[in-house]
């Protein structure tokens, strides 16, 4: 009995050095260094120009994304092949989400467009054409040659809004490499956002006037 008594007393003794000394049986917590990120541009909140009369309505089909990109943390390509997952550089919201509002906006402030409706599509609206848009790069890449860009194409269809209606144009869209220190990713956010808004501006351009 009196050695568990010994043994106790010790262990009592040596926390309360432990204390005395600063010492903490617990790690200090440490702060979160994620960050997160959104693409940024008008929104279908942001004041609208007036409308001439004959303006297109539009319909924005949601928005589809290559399997790799489908996901939290921001993607950077390493010497073509590789892809880096950034745990702490994440998107604040589904990529898709993000694209999709920023593209939208970027319709609906051109005038050739009266309105832009996101899909699911309203019943009893008449739409003049339908934007489908599936995203095959959305990310940094750092070459081999040490060179680092925002790197943003996406397969591009604009169709007539009726049954069998006629293809306006298909193409894959290959946004301008934009130069990216490779560690600020909230300027490859914008960098992205821009691409976006480039991609926005080559539908409005092969969009007919009504």
């Amino acid at each position: 009995m009196n050695t568990i008594y010994k043994h106790i007393g010790g262990v009592v003794m040596m926390l309360g050095a432990l204390a005395l000394a600063g010492c903490s049986l617990f790690p200090t917590p440490q702060p979160d260094p994620t960050r997160y990120y959104v693409l940024t541009g008008q929104g279908l909140d942001a004041e609208r120009p007036a409308k001439t009369e004959g303006a297109l309505v539009l319909g924005l089909k949601r928005i589809e994304i290559v399997p790799y990109l489908d996901g939290k943390d921001m993607v950077v390509r390493e010497g073509g092949n590789e892809i880096a997952y950034q745990n702490f550089s994440r998107w604040a919201e589904p990529l898709t989400t993000s694209i999709g509002r920023t593209l939208a906006g970027r319709l609906a402030v051109s005038e050739k467009v009266k309105r832009v409706y996101a899909q699911p599509f309203p019943f009893e609206v008449e739409r003049d054409y339908d934007v489908s848009v599936r995203v095959v790069r959305c990310e940094g890449e750092r070459k081999a040659s040490g060179e680092t860009t925002a790197s943003f194409s996406a397969l591009l269809e604009v169709t007539e809004s009726k049954p069998g209606g006629a293809v306006v144009v298909r193409k894959l869209f290959v946004a301008p490499a934009t130069e990216w220190n490779g560690k600020d990713f909230g300027k490859l956010a914008a960098a992205l956002s821009d691409a976006v808004g480039a991609l926005g501006q080559d539908v409005i351009g092969a969009l007919p006037v009504k």
